[in-house]
C-alpha cells in the first residue's frame, strides 16, 4: 500500500536486482501516527526516501548479510548495517529479520520486524542535539570521553535522563562529578563493549562494560532490562558508531561507591547502623584506603543498642588497608583501627578472618572494599585458659585441666581447637567414675587429650568429612547438620570461642573415640559404645572404656 502510494510499485515491477527490507503490517502499524503523517505528506517524497532506504540496489542473501557488515541503501546511499548474536538473532539497523530470503525475478526481499530510519550522526552527535540528555553530555566532557563517543567502533550506551541524575542526592551526584576517577568508571559502566540492540535480548545476559565489571542485560515481556530493572524509556537509537538506550535511572557502579553507599545496597543494614552510631561515619565516607569486615544482619541477634564495648567491636571490624579477599593466605595478621591484630585462616570450604567467614563476594569501592561476614567478629582476649577460667560452664573442666597436669599446655603459644566438655557433660557421668577418673592424672590427661585437635579450626571451616588430628587418640570426625557442628556424633553446642592459641567450641558431652566404619554404619542415632581403646594411646584402659561405656550407655537411653 505505502509503495503504491510512493509510486515505487513500478520500479520494484521492472527489471533490476534489488534487495528489499520490507517492513512487516505489525512494523507499520507500530509507527507512532505523528511520524507516518509526515512520512505520507509532502508529496509523498518522504515516504519515497524512507522506503528507498529500505532497498539494496544488488541481490543480498542472508548469507551475504555478515555481522558487522553494511551496504549502500538506494537513499542517498546511506548505509543499512548488519548485526548477528550468540542466538542466532539478526537485526538491520536494530530491525529484526523475521522472514529471510523471499526470492523474487527481480532481487529478494527480507521481512523486518518494524520501518528502519537512516543513520547519518554518531553518537556524539545524538548526545549533542538532545536536550533531555544535557547532564549526560556535560559529564561525558568533563570525563574526556567525548572522542571514544566520535569515534570509529560498535558500542552501546545506556544513556541515564536528565531526570535519572536528578534523582540521585545532591552530595552524591556533586562528589562524583568532581572526582575524574569515579566520573570516568561511572559513565564507562554505562558502556558496552559491543553494540547490542533490543531486538537481540531475549534472556539475561552478562555483558562487559567499558569499566570492566558487567551488566545483566536481559527482558520482561517486551520490556528490556537493565540488572533486572525495567529502566528503559526509549531503545535503538542507532548512530554511525553504535546505539543509544535511554534510561530512567541512574547506574552507579561499586568502584564510584563509598563505603557507607556499599553498605547500604547490601544485606548488611543493621552493621551499617552501628558503624554510624559508633561514630565511625567520617571512615565510611572519606577518602582513606580501609577494607570494612560487614557482618550480615543475621548475625547479630534481637535489638542491639550502643555501648562502649560495642563500639570498640566496630571500630574492630574496620581494617587499616584496602585489601582482596583473593589476596588474604592462612596466618596473615591483618591490624584494625582499634589496634588489634586478626589472624586469617584459609581452609578448603571457606576463607575466614578470627570467627567471622567471608559470606559474599568482595565489593571494591572508590577507596576501600567491603568484606560481608557472617558473624560479628569475637577477637581473643587470652589463651585457652584464660577462655575457660572466665566461662561458668567449664569450672569442672579446669579443675580437670590441673589436675591433668595440663595447665601449661593451654597456656603457651600454639593452635589448638578444644572440644570443651561444660559442667553438664561431667554431670552426665556416673559420680564414682568420675571420682576415679578425676584422681589419674595419666587417663584424665588422655581423656582430655582426645577433646584437642591440632590445628585451629573455626566452625565455618568445618566441611562434610572434615578431620582433625587429636593430641591422643585416633581422630576426631566434624561435619555439618542443620547449621550445628558435629565431632564424633557430638553436637557444639557453642562455637568459635577465640583464644590466641586457638578455639573453644562446647560440648555437653564427653567426647568418645568412634567406633570401627563397619560397625558405624550399622548404627542408627548417637555413636554406639566405643570398642576397646588402644593401649598405646591410654593408660589404664579398663577404667578408661567403663566411664565411656558408662556414659555412652545414659546418653542412648536419653535419645531413645
Amino acid at each position: 500500500m505505502y509503495s503504491e502510494r510512493a509510486r515505487l510499485r513500478e520500479e520494484v515491477a521492472g527489471p533490476g536486482s534489488f534487495t528489499f527490507f520490507a517492513p512487516s503490517n505489525e512494523a507499520w502499524a507500530a509507527l507512532p501516527a505523528e511520524i507516518l503523517d509526515a512520512l505520507v505528506s509532502n508529496v509523498n517524497i518522504e515516504l519515497l526516501n524512507a522506503l528507498h532506504y529500505h532497498m539494496v540496489n544488488r541481490r543480498l542473501t542472508s548469507e551475504e548479510l555478515k555481522h558487522g557488515s553494511s551496504f549502500s541503501s538506494m537513499y542517498q546511499d546511506s548505509h543499512v548495517h548488519i548485526h548477528h548474536y550468540s542466538n542466532g538473532i539478526v537485526t538491520v539497523n536494530c530491525a529484526r529479520l523475521i522472514k529471510p530470503d523471499q526470492h523474487a525475478t527481480n532481487g529478494i526481499v527480507h521481512v523486518i520486524d518494524r520501518v528502519i530510519t537512516a543513520v547519518s550522526n554518531n553518537m556524539q552527535s545524538i548526545i549533542d542535539i538532545d536536550d533531555d540528555l544535557e547532564t549526560l553530555r556535560a559529564a561525558f566532557a568533563a570525563a574526556g570521553l567525548s572522542t571514544l563517543l566520535e569515534s570509529e567502533g560498535q558500542y552501546t550506551i545506556f544513556a541515564p535522563t536528565n531526570d535519572a541524575f536528578a534523582k540521585i542526592p545532591q552530595e552524591t551526584l556533586n562528589r562524583i562529578l568532581g572526582d575524574p576517577v569515579a566520573l570516568k568508571d561511572l559513565l564507562n559502566y554505562h558502556i558496552l563493549k559491543q553494540l547490542q540492540c533490543a531486538e537481540s535480548i531475549v534472556s539475561g545476559t552478562p555483558m562487559e562494560t567499558l569499566q570492566g565489571t558487567s551488566l545483566e542485560v536481559g527482558c520482561d515481556g517486551d520490556q528490556m532490562t537493565l540488572n533486572g530493572k525495567a529502566i528503559i524509556t526509549k531503545k535503538d537509537q542507532l548512530g554511525t558508531n553504535g546505539v543509544i538506550h535511554y534510561i530512567s535511572e541512574l547506574l552507579i557502579p561499586d568502584s564510584a561507591k563509598t563505603l557507607l553507599e556499599l553498605a547500604e545496597d547490601s544485606p548488611v543494614s543493621m552493621a551499617t547502623r552501628l558503624f554510624v552510631d559508633a561514630g565511625l561515619s567520617s571512615y565510611l565516607t572519606g577518602s582513606e584506603t580501609l577494607t570494612m569486615l560487614a557482618p550480615l544482619n543475621d548475625a547479630f541477634k534481637g535489638s542491639v543498642t550502643m555501648t562502649p564495648d560495642l563500639r570498640k567491636v566496630m571500630k574492630n571490624h574496620i581494617l587499616k588497608q584496602r585489601l582482596s579477599s583473593k589476596s588474604l593466605y592462612h596466618g596473615q595478621e591483618l591490624e584494625t583501627l582499634g589496634g588489634l591484630k586478626l589472624r586469617v585462616f584459609v581452609y578448603r570450604n571457606n576463607l575466614c578472618i578470627e570467627n567471622a567467614c567471608i559470606a559474599a563476594h568482595d565489593r571494591t569501592g572508590r577507596y576501600a572494599t567491603m568484606f560481608t561476614v557472617d558473624k560479628v567478629l569475637t577477637p581473643p582476649v587470652g589463651t585457652l585458659m584464660d577462655v575457660l577460667k572466665v566461662d561458668d560452664r567449664f569450672s569442672q573442666l579446669v579443675g580437670a585441666i590441673q589436675n591433668a597436669g595440663m595447665t601449661e599446655l593451654l597456656n603457651q603459644e600454639g593452635a589448638l581447637t578444644f572440644f570443651a566438655p561444660t559442667d553438664e557433660a561431667f554431670k552426665a557421668m556416673p559420680q564414682a567414675d568420675l571420682s576415679r577418673l578425676m584422681r589419674n592424672p595419666q587417663q584424665l590427661s588422655g581423656v582430655l587429650k582426645l577433646h584437642l585437635g591440632e590445628g585451629l579450626l573455626v566452625s565455618g571451616g568445618v566441611s562434610s568429612h572434615t578431620r582433625l588430628t587429636p593430641l591422643q587418640g585416633d581422630k576426631l570426625e566434624l561435619g555439618v547438620r542443620n547449621y550445628t557442628v558435629y565431632v564424633n556424633k557430638v553436637a557444639v553446642v557453642d562455637a568459635d570461642l577465640m583464644a590466641t592459641n586457638g578455639v573453644v567450641h562446647a560440648v555437653n558431652s564427653i567426647i568418645k573415640p568412634l567406633a570401627p566404619k563397619a560397625d558405624r554404619e550399622q548404627a542408627d542415632g548417637p555413636a554406639a559404645a566405643p570398642p576397646a581403646v588402644d593401649s598405646r594411646r591410654f593408660r589404664n584402659d579398663d577404667l578408661f572404656e567403663k566411664v565411656l561405656r558408662s556414659h555412652s550407655s545414659r546418653t542412648m537411653n536419653r535419645s531413645q
